[in-house]
């Protein structure tokens, strides 16, 4: 097994394969507004929720990037998810477009008014969290030095959901597609599904029969 220190990078691979490793990574598809109503559209692979009582979602921004930008001065923004039939869509939004250019509009999405903050939600996002923002944390390395890297955290005021997703009470995953960012140029579709029930302790001892129980979903 190769082994390799990140202070060094020493890998001898043609790319890092950091990314890779920490994968697949879900996409947060992040539209925000600016103070004078500027929109913004970006997608943010590193994304992901970390509370579901209240619910509160994160995402982090390599550099101060206008989502950042914007988020800092209205205090608000929406996660939109992104599928596979959006994925063309969600990639032209990730292009380095000047500040102030409406990513939303140059990947020829229309909006969606969101109900309980003032950003447009994408309006053919199956799913869409509304947010308002909690906090951002801006780090540092282990010297201490800061990395730019921020982190943004926000709590869900807000929740849609395209119903013709939800079959028999719950959501379906696979019929909705979502895409998740890998290593390199490379995404990941969601599109088949398996379960597992959690193991049932008894003194100290997992009961098998929890265990045995996996179904598998495929659409």
């Amino acid at each position: 097994m190769m082994f390799y220190t990140t202070e060094k990078n020493d890998h001898g691979l043609p790319h890092d394969p950091f990314k890779a490793i920490v994968a697949p990574r879900p996409i947060g598809w992040i539209t925000s507004m600016s103070a004078n109503g500027a929109v913004n559209l970006a997608p943010y692979s590193y994304f992901n929720g970390v509370s579901s009582r209240p619910p509160i979602v994160c995402f982090a921004s390599e550099g101060r990037k206008d989502s950042l930008a914007f988020i800092e001065e209205t205090k608000e923004f929406v996660c939109n998810l992104a599928t596979f039939d959006l994925r063309f869509e969600m990639n032209q939004s990730s292009g380095n477009y000047p500040r102030g250019v409406n990513e939303m509009k140059e990947a020829g999405l229309d909006p969606a008014p969101s109900n309980l903050v003032k950003p447009p939600r994408v309006a053919r996002a199956p799913c869409a969290l509304e947010c308002r923002l909690l906090q951002i944390v801006s780090l540092s390395d282990l010297s201490g030095k800061p990395v730019d890297r921020h982190v943004v955290f926000g709590q869900v005021v807000g929740t849609h959901i395209d119903e013709q997703y939800i079959r028999n009470g719950r959501l379906d995953l696979a019929a909705i597609r979502p895409i998740a960012r890998c290593g390199y140029n490379d995404y990941a579709v969601v599109d088949s599904l398996f379960e597992m029930v959690r193991p049932t302790i008894s003194d100290g001892a997992p009961n098998p029969g929890t265990l045995e129980r996996a179904k598998t979903f495929a659409r």
